[in-house]
């Protein structure tokens, strides 16, 4: 069976040959390939490499922006050479790719000329990728590739009266899934993704609590809510039963928040939510965002007395520093903190 998917590895090379044989020959002789990749040697290098993603546990957004840094990498022409398609980069062997990329080549030089005019946060993470890309390949990251420096902006948790707007515009909105949402988020702190992948089973009502699967990173937590959350979802259960009719897939029997087509509902669907909920509480869109929603549940958190190791735990921070980043306290609880010390 292993020689057979060489063989087949080897037809897909030979078909993304391109008319560059100088420049492939040149490349295939620069280093050698390290002793792990060796056996890959002949296999097209980026099957192997998006295995080695998935291996990872990369999610699918990590797993296409790092695609896209390697596409243009790869695809980045030298003077006098030939330009190739993405498709026939693709398709070069492991080894062959392996001479193409060597950083003593100069094409990561001039690829990183061509990320001038991105954001400095675009070109981190283009950056972190094809980092990735060459450490995979064996080779060290150049010392003089330095990731533009920049201010990592502190979202603005909503003040306590912008919270009682939108819990009241929650309750006023047509939609059934706008009261539950809107509390589960600020009563756990849950991502976007971390709310749409909540299934009915995850959640113990009894413990006041619930199991995040595979949250970011693919990292599994429990975060707990209030009494608000269970008698939110308490009312929302009979929506649920209707519109799971719909579908009746097994996901859906599955998911805890459905959309009215009967689907597990999805980032895009609550991003819409929230923009509907900021005009019923009039407050603009711009200041509200599930992203706001959670910072608001951690700066309350913090605002009770919760330590940073706590708040980090709760929302899965896989390092410390993201939390003490993510959170700011307010002038008035520095002054409440300063006067009861």
């Amino acid at each position: 069976m292993e020689g057979e998917d060489r063989g087949i590895a080897s037809q897909k090379v030979e078909q993304g040959r391109f008319d560059t044989s100088s420049n492939i020959s040149q490349e295939n002789s620069l280093s050698p390939l390290p002793p792990r990749l060796m056996r890959l040697g002949a296999l097209p290098w980026f099957e192997c490499w998006a295995g080695q993603l998935r291996a990872e546990k990369k999610s699918k957004h990590t797993i296409r922006a790092y695609t896209v840094a390697a596409r243009d990498f790869s695809t980045t022409s030298l003077p006098g050479e030939e330009t190739i398609t993405w498709e026939q980069a693709q398709n070069l062997p492991v080894r062959v790719y392996h001479g193409r990329v060597n950083p003593s080549m100069g094409r990561i030089d001039a690829w990183l000329n061509s990320l001038g005019e991105l954001r400095p946060a675009t070109i981190n993470a283009r950056i972190a990728a094809v980092s990735h890309l060459l450490k995979w390949l064996g080779y060290a990251v150049p010392e003089w590739v330095q990731r533009p420096a920049r201010r990592r902006p502190l979202p603005r948790p909503l003040g306590r009266s912008e919270v009682l707007k939108v819990r009241s515009a929650a309750l006023r909105m047509e939609d059934p899934l706008a009261h539950p949402i809107v509390t589960t988020m600020l009563d756990t702190g849950l991502r976007i993704s971390e709310l749409c992948n909540l299934d009915i089973d995850d959640v113990d009502h009894e413990d006041l609590s619930a199991l995040v699967i595979g949250g970011k990173g693919e990292k599994d937590r429990t975060v707990l809510f209030t009494k608000k959350t269970t008698e939110a979802i308490a009312a929302w259960d009979p929506i649920r039963a209707m519109r799971l009719k719909l579908a009746g897939s097994e996901d859906s029997e599955r998911a805890l928040f459905l959309s009215s087509r009967g689907n597990r509902i999805n980032p895009r669907s609550i991003q819409k939510l929230i923009d509907r909920l900021a005009d019923e509480a009039e407050i603009p869109r711009a200041r509200l965002s599930p992203h706001t929603l959670r910072h608001t549940f951690a700066t309350g958190l913090l605002e009770r007395g919760a330590d940073l190791v706590t708040i980090q735990r709760l929302l899965g921070h896989a390092s410390i520093a993201t939390t003490r980043v993510y959170l700011e306290i307010s002038d008035q609880t520095l002054r409440e903190i300063y006067h009861r010390a």
